[in-house]
């Protein structure tokens, strides 16, 4: 990759501040945009008041979502509101441009406009990466909701995946007496090579009032009302999955059940890391890119 790129680094949450800093020690000439509410960050990135000159850069990068639901920019630290479609309409086909968690809707504006948008969230090294700051922000949040140490405590996990199997192992590290439930069976196989025990989920309905903590990865209704009724309504559901979830917070709340929102746990409890990760990540992205001939 070329030691040096113009790149422009916009909106976003702390991972996004973190980021523009990041590729502006490495060498990169950076400007950030729509992120003036972060603090000292992200210096040594220079900031833009305007997007003028974006249609030059070699790179633009966009947050994470890209944006709200009323298509303007992802800006929490920002008191700019600016429409998607108006950055869109300042790039060309040559540049590179990605975004995370890529809405149809802004994949079609950008299609509609000749440019090409990669989701880098989808990636599997950034998906990997994630597991780590996800499975310790999940350990912190479990020590802070539980009267008993993770030593000793019966934790069920739900779903075996790369969060899954992250965040269980870290639990039965610390002593905690750790089942998943997984859908498929090699899953379940891993999970016992893994030193778990492990079930199918058929299996939990004469099992789920014997745990201090539930933690689910599934972003599908497994944690139906009648199985919600028969946790011990002591036992806190930590929900690590995106949208929809595996409980429906109504029923949960109508049942007297503790749900602790916990999706996105990177940029909340390790931005930096987290940045770091999307970093890489977008290096492995411009890598390819040029190698294919498109960054000189």
């Amino acid at each position: 990759m070329n030691d040096k790129l113009d790149l422009w680094v916009l909106g976003g949450d702390l991972r996004q501040g973190h980021l523009a800093r990041q590729l502006a020690l490495d060498g990169h000439q950076v400007h950030s945009f729509a992120m003036e509410k972060t603090g000292e960050l992200p210096s040594p990135a220079v900031p833009a008041d305007d997007l003028t000159g974006i249609g030059t850069a070699d790179g633009v990068i966009l947050p994470m979502p890209v944006s709200w639901s009323d298509g303007t920019l992802f800006a929490p630290h920002s008191a700019l509101m600016v429409p998607v479609e108006d950055v869109l309409d300042r790039l060309n086909p040559h540049q590179f441009l990605c975004g995370g968690r890529v809405s149809p809707l802004i994949a079609s504006l950008a299609g509609a406009r000749g440019l090409t948008m990669p989701d880098y969230f989808t990636r599997e090294e950034l998906q990997v990466a994630n597991c780590v700051p996800t499975a310790e922000g999940c350990l912190q949040l479990a020590m802070e909701h539980l009267p008993i140490t993770l030593q000793g405590a019966q934790v069920l996990v739900l779903g075996y995946g790369r969060v899954g199997r992250t965040t269980a192992v870290r639990f039965a590290a610390l002593g905690a007496c750790v089942t998943a439930a997984a859908r498929r069976a090699a899953q379940r196989a891993w999970a016992q090579a893994d030193g778990l025990t492990a079930c199918p989920f058929e299996a939990l309905t004469h099992r789920l009032d014997c745990f201090d903590l539930v933690v689910n990865t599934v972003p599908a209704r497994v944690l139906t009302g009648e199985r919600l009724a028969l946790l011990r309504r002591d036992c806190p559901i930590i929900e690590l999955a995106s949208a929809p979830g595996g409980v429906d917070p109504e029923e949960a709340d109508r049942l007297g059940r503790t749900l602790i929102p916990a999706s996105g746990l990177p940029g909340k409890t390790a931005p930096a890391t987290a940045a770091a990760a999307i970093r890489q990540t977008i290096c492995n992205m411009l890598q390819e890119r040029e190698s294919e001939g498109y960054l000189q």
